[in-house]
C-alpha cells in the first residue's frame, strides 16, 4: 500500500461519512459559505446505486422536517414522502384499528425512503458548493499534522489536510475509533437483545397499496411484533423484531418450513401479502440493535462526533434521523453564531447542547419499544391515551402527550422526557380503577395538572408557517 502526498488546499470543515447526516450538514455548511470535504467509504450512489443493508425507510418527524426547510429541501423531500396518521393496530384475534399519533392531520410522520433521501441530500450539497469524495474509507488521523489518510478502492492512501473535523459516519465510525486512540471518549454499547430482519410487500394491481398506506402498521406480539411502511410506489417494508435467543427467536427460525409456520401463527394477516416471505427472510441479514453512549463527543478544537457516530438510538420512536438531523441544525447554527476562530469552544458548546438531548431520545426510544410490541393494545393504554387527549384539549397551554412533544415539536428532547414523566404520573393517579372515560374525575384533572405542570414553551406550540402536502 502506497501513501500520495497530502492532497489540496485545507477546507474549513472535512466530514466523514456522506449519509444522511452528514450530507445534510454539508448543505448547511456549505450554504454558509465554508469550504467543506465531505468523505464516503462507499461508492456515489448516484452512479452505483443505493446499497441496502438497514431498513429503507425511515420515519421523518417535525425534527427532522424542520432541518430540512432549514437547507430549503423540504419540498423535494416531501413529495416523495407517504404520510401516516397513526399506527394501525392488527390485534391477534383480527381486530385492526387506528391509533392516532396526534390530534388531526396537522400531526402526522412521514414515511421517507432512506436511499432517496440521501440521493436528494448528496445533490443539494454538491450544488451547494461541498466537494464530495467516494471510495475513501477513512484510515488514520495524524492529530499533530492536521491531517486525515483515506484508502481508496486501488488500494492506495492519500492524505488530505483535514480542517475541522466532523464524525457523521455512523455507530461503527472510522472517526470515533480514531478519537478514542488518543482519549477516553466514556464509550458503551448497551446491546438489544432483539434483531431485526426485513420483508417486503409488493404493490397491488397498478401501483396500488394492499394495505392502507396513511399508517404505521404494526402487529404486536407481547416480546416481538411486525411493523410495515407504505413507499410511493405502492409497496410496503415490513420489518420484524425479534428475540436473537428463545423461543421464539431468530435462532430458532432456520428453514423456510418453520417461518412459514411462524409467519402464519403469529401474522396471518400479513404473511399471504409478503410476495417472497422464505426468499426474503434468508437473503436479508438479521440486523443488530442497540444503544451507544459517550460520555464525550469532541477532542479538543480538532474532532466532533454527530449522528449515530456519537449516539446511535434503537429506531422505536423513529427519532435516530430526525435527532441526527436536528444535530446537523443545532451544529451549523452554533457555527453561524460563534465561528470557527475558537473550534474548542464551539465542538464543546455543541455538545453541551446535543448530548443532555440525544441520551434522553435514547432512554425515551427503548421504552417506547415496550410500549409498541407490548402495550398498544392494552384497554389501559388506550384508557390513557383517551385521557390524555382530553387533558390536552382541556389544557392546551400545559398538556401535550409525551409522543407529541417529541415527534410534533421542538421542544428540547430532555424536556419531553422531563414533562413526559411527570404527565405520565397525572394519568396513573387519574386512570386508577377506571374503566372509561365517563368515570374520569376532572376536576381532580384539573388540579393536578395546574400544580404539576408548568405552561407549555413556545418551543412546544413550534409548528411549520404553512400546511404539509397530504
Amino acid at each position: 500500500m502506497t501513501t500520495a502526498p497530502p492532497d489540496g488546499p485545507r477546507p474549513d470543515f472535512t466530514i466523514v461519512g456522506a449519509g444522511l447526516v452528514g450530507s445534510l450538514l454539508a448543505v448547511l455548511l456549505a450554504r454558509q459559505g465554508h469550504r467543506v470535504e465531505l468523505f464516503e467509504r462507499r461508492g456515489d450512489p448516484r452512479r452505483s446505486g443505493y446499497e441496502g443493508g438497514r431498513s429503507i425507510n425511515l420515519a421523518m418527524a417535525a425534527r427532522g422536517l424542520r432541518a430540512l426547510e432549514a437547507a430549503g429541501l423540504r419540498e423535494a423531500v416531501m413529495a416523495q414522502a407517504v404520510m401516516m396518521r397513526g399506527r394501525m393496530v392488527h390485534e391477534r384475534g383480527g381486530a385492526v384499528g387506528l391509533q392516532r399519533y396526534g390530534r388531526d392531520d396537522s400531526e402526522v410522520i412521514w414515511s421517507v425512503h432512506r436511499g432517496r433521501l440521501n440521493l436528494a441530500l448528496l445533490d443539494a450539497a454538491e450544488a451547494a458548493g461541498a466537494r464530495l469524495h467516494f471510495d475513501r474509507r477513512l484510515v488514520e488521523v495524524d492529530w499533530d499534522a492536521g491531517s486525515i489518510a483515506l484508502a481508496g478502492p486501488d488500494g492506495e492512501t492519500r492524505r488530505h489536510p483535514a480542517g475541522l473535523l466532523v464524525g457523521c459516519d455512523g455507530a461503527g465510525s472510522a472517526l470515533r475509533a480514531a478519537m478514542a486512540a488518543v482519549a477516553d471518549l466514556g464509550e458503551r454499547f448497551a446491546p438489544l437483545d432483539h434483531g431485526y430482519k426485513e420483508v417486503a410487500i409488493g404493490p397491488g394491481p397498478g401501483g396500488s397499496f394492499r394495505l392502507e398506506p396513511n399508517a404505521l402498521h404494526i402487529w404486536p406480539r407481547d416480546a416481538f411484533m411486525l411493523i410495515a411502511l407504505a413507499n410511493i410506489d405502492g409497496s410496503f417494508t415490513g420489518t420484524l423484531f425479534l428475540a436473537s435467543e428463545g423461543e421464539p427467536g431468530f435462532s430458532g427460525l432456520t428453514d423456510a418450513a418453520t417461518v412459514r409456520a411462524f409467519f402464519e401463527r403469529e401474522f396471518p394477516d400479513a404473511t399471504p401479502l409478503v410476495d417472497d416471505l422464505e426468499g426474503d427472510f434468508f437473503r436479508h441479514p438479521t440486523g443488530l440493535l442497540g444503544t451507544l453512549w459517550l460520555e464525550r463527543w469532541h477532542l479538543a478544537g480538532r474532532a466532533v462526533l454527530m449522528g449515530d457516530a456519537a449516539h446511535a438510538l434503537v429506531p422505536f420512536h423513529g427519532q435516530g434521523m430526525n435527532c441526527g438531523f436536528e444535530d446537523a441544525l443545532a451544529f451549523a447554527t452554533l457555527v453561524e453564531r460563534l465561528g470557527t476562530g475558537d473550534p474548542a469552544a464551539l465542538f464543546a458548546a455543541f455538545a453541551a447542547e446535543r448530548k443532555p438531548n440525544a441520551d434522553a431520545i435514547a432512554r425515551m426510544a427503548l421504552e417506547n419499544y415496550v410500549e409498541m410490541r407490548d402495550r398498544v393494545d392494552d384497554p389501559d393504554f388506550k384508557l390513557k391515551q383517551a385521557i390524555a387527549a382530553e387533558l390536552q384539549r382541556r389544557h392546551p397551554d400545559r398538556f401535550m402527550p409525551r409522543y407529541a412533544l417529541v415527534t410534533f415539536s421542538a421542544l428540547p428532547y430532555a424536556q419531553a422526557e422531563a414533562r413526559g414523566i411527570a404527565q405520565a404520573a397525572i394519568l396513573d393517579r387519574l386512570a386508577t380503577g377506571r374503566a372509561d372515560l365517563g368515570a374520569i374525575d376532572w376536576s381532580l384533572a384539573a388540579e393536578l395538572v395546574g400544580r404539576e405542570l408548568s405552561p407549555l414553551p413556545a418551543s412546544a406550540h413550534w409548528r411549520f408557517p404553512q400546511a404539509l402536502p397530504t
